[in-house]
């Protein structure tokens, strides 16, 4: 397994890191969630990111009884905090102190772990002061419960005025967790640069277009019985924008450059993530064990200017690259 730092800080992480979004505690029967995170550990991934909302907190339950046992130091382990978890009620959501301070606490006791490694806003809140926000991750990192601090989603002048507050409160602000893949690049613009400048990095979700860019969905036919393009639970209204015709026409053009890389598509898909220098890590997500042996070879793959550019003129318009794409609520209203 390839070992990247976080951005500029001192952090190592593995190149693939394992992420339980919708496959733990919700579509997989816990038993498979059990074994993919041991599959995880036993190809070298040392890096693993979830939520306290995901699967409504069950994921984290879930994480922390996969992890059990292992080496404390030897891992790192992620998790976020924004969307509304238990009943959702006024303060069940956001990053109000309040929230944060709740939220850090039940993560870490689903977890089974007396810190996280880095603690995530998982999106901007509009609603509530970004220097209450700082200060409340920064009292969180005081308190032994994070050792770094990061975002997702967040625009780049977000980005910038966060890291301004870190840096007076003397906080380890040091990744962006935003989705890129070849079919999603809005990140490219403005945010990349941005943590370039910053001393930030990136750890990217759904590096293979939630399935899309696998190769499994044709054009002009239905999503195979199963697939999470028919699975409403399972994200099919996510992967919706990527089950077009002319969308999946270019995704089987790939097919030809995967060959000549020895790759699989998936495989192709997670290898040009990682060729962005600003990308620390990419997160796959898997409901079977041999999901996770096929994505991870992936890891240390350099894939040369050629390829680079074979990708791009067989992707081509299809491409979303406006960086406004990039959004959070602007109320918090999950009702």
């Amino acid at each position: 397994m390839e070992i990247r730092n976080l951005g500029a800080s001192g952090l190592k992480i593995s190149a693939i890191s394992y992420g339980n979004w919708l496959t733990h505690g919700s579509q997989v029967e816990e038993d498979a969630a059990l074994a993919c995170v041991r599959q995880a550990l036993e190809e070298g991934i040392t890096t693993f990111d979830t939520a306290d909302v995901y699967a409504n907190t069950a994921a984290e339950t879930v994480l922390g009884k996969a992890l059990a046992g292992e080496r404390r130091a030897g891992l790192e382990i992620f998790t976020k905090v924004y969307w509304p978890t238990g009943p959702g009620a006024h303060n069940d959501h956001g990053l109000s102190r309040k929230h944060i301070m709740e939220s850090i606490d039940g993560s870490l006791s689903r977890l089974g772990t007396d810190y996280v490694d880095l603690y995530q806003a998982h999106r901007y809140d509009h609603e509530t002061p970004l220097e209450e926000t700082m200060e409340a991750f920064a009292d969180v990192v005081r308190a032994g419960k994070a050792l770094y601090i990061g975002v997702s989603e967040w625009r780049a002048e977000e980005i910038r005025a966060a890291h301004a507050l870190a840096r007076e409160l003397h906080v380890p602000l040091v990744s962006n967790q935003p989705q890129y893949n070849m079919l999603w690049r809005v990140i490219e613009a403005e945010v990349v640069p941005t943590c370039e400048e910053l001393g930030m990095g990136q750890v990217v979700w759904s590096p293979i277009a939630q399935g899309a860019l696998t190769g499994k969905y044709k054009p002009g036919e239905q999503p195979p019985p199963g697939s999470r393009g028919t699975d409403e639970k399972g994200g099919s209204n996510m992967i919706s924008r990527w089950l077009k015709d002319d969308v999946l026409e270019r995704v089987q053009r790939l097919q030809p450059i995967a060959d000549e890389a020895g790759l699989s598509l998936a495989q192709l898909a997670v290898a040009w993530v990682l060729q962005n220098p600003n990308v620390s890590s990419a997160i796959i997500g898997a409901s079977r064990p041999e999901q996770v042996t096929e994505n991870v070879k992936a890891a240390g793959v350099t894939l040369d200017a050629s390829t680079l550019s074979a990708i791009d003129e067989v992707v081509g318009d299809v491409a979303e690259r406006d960086p406004e794409k990039t959004q959070s609520p602007a109320k918090r209203d999950f009702g």
